[in-house]
Parts: structure tokens; sequence; C-alpha cells
């Protein structure tokens, strides 16, 4: 057994060495990962102006953003890396159960690290702006308050999340280190903002809407209750009224603000989405169609 243990643990010491120079600190109380030449990733949040970058040599550089999508929780830093290594990606999914590390370099003090599992996958948090961010996975590695914007690696020192956000005292979680996330780095890079759809809609919590519809005699069906909907936006175009039950998008049921935040995100660069909706006892199919301008707002769903 007593063998075993320190296998494990020179493991899990080697990947922290090879890891720790990739690891950076971001401005007062945040931390960042060196992901190639001249490039950092960190969570949006711990943005403030034009932030200080402190890597493990002692070094502290001030970086410019090169792209920030604030919704998503995400920055890409521009700063002179002085030849400290990138980390590198992992190339495949992780599975609950994993053995993971998280790092982190809290404002630029020393580093911390953490070993732990994967404990959740595809799960969802509010960003900094208020929107759904959706496909978190989430890990029981220990963290100090500071490691949002840290990377989480694998047993391999591979790259598979980036710290994001620990709701109350529960576990970390974090962005998944997938293809879709390293497309929105090399996006952030060349400066590309972020496009999202969005309705246009104040939604009721679904035990509310449950209670209106009961109030008035409605029969119960599970979706989503418009409160309330934005002058010419996109629900208020295809004519969405407040009271409208929305039921399904792109065919996909919907009866949570997570799964019409992923539905409306599957819909892609499409332009338009399709939704059923319930008014009254009458089912209705509405097609939303969301322009250039609508798109590249940012706001709620």
């Amino acid at each position: 057994m007593s063998t075993s243990l320190g296998d494990f643990s020179k493991a899990v010491t080697e990947v922290i060495g090879a890891v720790q120079a990739s690891v950076v600190g971001v401005g007062p109380a945040g931390s960042g990962v060196i992901v190639g030449d001249g490039l950092v990733v960190t969570n949006a949040h711990n943005l403030r102006g034009e932030p200080a970058v402190s890597f493990a040599d002692g070094r502290v550089a001030t970086a410019t953003v090169a792209g920030a999508d604030l919704e998503g929780d995400l920055a890409v830093l521009s700063v002179d890396t002085g030849g400290s290594p990138a980390v590198a990606w992992s190339e495949g999914d992780v599975e609950l159960g994993e053995v993971v590390i998280g790092l982190g370099r809290p404002g630029g003090r020393s580093l911390r690290a953490g070993v732990g599992f994967i404990t959740g996958l595809g799960l969802s948090f509010r960003g900094p702006e208020g929107r759904t961010v959706t496909g978190a996975l989430e890990h029981s590695a220990p963290l100090a308050h500071g490691s949002s914007g840290g990377p989480v690696v694998d047993s391999e020192g591979r790259l598979v999340g980036i710290n994001t956000h620990r709701p109350g005292e529960g576990f970390y979680l974090a962005l998944p280190a997938g293809s879709e996330l390293k497309a929105r780095v090399d996006a952030l890079a060349r400066g590309e903002s972020p496009r999202r759809v969005r309705l246009g809609v104040a939604l009721a919590p679904p035990r509310v809407a449950r209670r209106l519809r009961h109030a008035v005699g409605l029969p119960q069906r599970d979706g989503l209750l418009v409160h309330a909907v934005e002058e010419s936006g996109p629900a208020d175009r295809a004519g969405i009224r407040r009271g409208d039950l929305i039921v399904s998008v792109g065919g996909t049921p919907v009866t949570t603000v997570e799964e019409l935040a992923a539905a409306l995100l599957a819909t892609g660069d499409t332009g338009s989405a399709d939704l059923v909706l319930v008014r009254g006892v009458e089912e209705l199919a509405v097609a939303v169609n969301f322009d250039q301008a609508a798109a590249s707002q940012q706001g709620s769903a």
C-alpha cells in the first residue's frame, strides 16, 4: 500500500513540476495559464484595465486584452511570456472519476495546487454578466481563493479545463478545454468578438409558471413562461407575447433556462430558430430570426 501511495505522490509531484512554469498570476487576485507564445488565458472576471501578469520566475509584465468574452467568462491576454512554456491541450474528453490537478497562482503569489476527481460533466452556472454558461465540468481539487483562470490538468499534465467558478463552498467548476474552447481562444486571440443569439425575453421561474397557469385554469405543461418581451427584440419581432409558454427550440424540449441557453447555442450561425409555444391551450410554431445586430448584442436569454 505504501509503495502505491508513494508512486501516486511522485506522479502528482512530477506533473505539477512540469506544468508550474505555465501557470501565471493575473491582476491582484486571479490566475491564468500560458497557451502559446505571448498568449495567456484567464477568466474575464479577472480583468482590471491592463492587468499585470506574474510569472513563475518572478517576472511581472503588463498585458493587453487581445479579446474578452464577458458572458462566457473567458479572456485572452497578449503579453511577453519571456520563453515560458505553454501548456499542452488534451486531445480527448475527461470522464467522471478521472484524477485531475487544479493549479493557480493567485495574484502572482506562490503556486497553489490540489488533486481531485472529475465529479460532474455538462453543468451550468451564471456568468459574470448574468448569462447562463453551459457545459462546465466539476472537480473536487481543493484550490485557494484566486485560482479562477488557472488550469485543470490530467495525469499527463495536459489541459482539460480552465477554473472559473466555485458556487458557495462547493466544488470548482471549469470550462472544459475541448475543441470548442480552443476555437474560442483562437478567435479571441485574433481580436474577434463572440456572437450569441438572444431572444430578448424575461422568464418566470418554473414554479411561478405552474402557479399562474393553474390560477387561470390552464392545463399544466412543461416549459418556460415568458414574463416580459423586449420591445423590437427577436422575440417581439416574431410575435412572442407575455404569457406564452416556450416548450421547445429546434425540436428540443426546454424546461429550464439552462436547456434554453443550450438549445439557442445549438442554432449556431443559422440566424434563426424554430420555437414551439403554448398560448393558452393552443400550440403555436414560431420562427425567430436573429439579425446581425441582435446576435452580436450581449444580454440574458
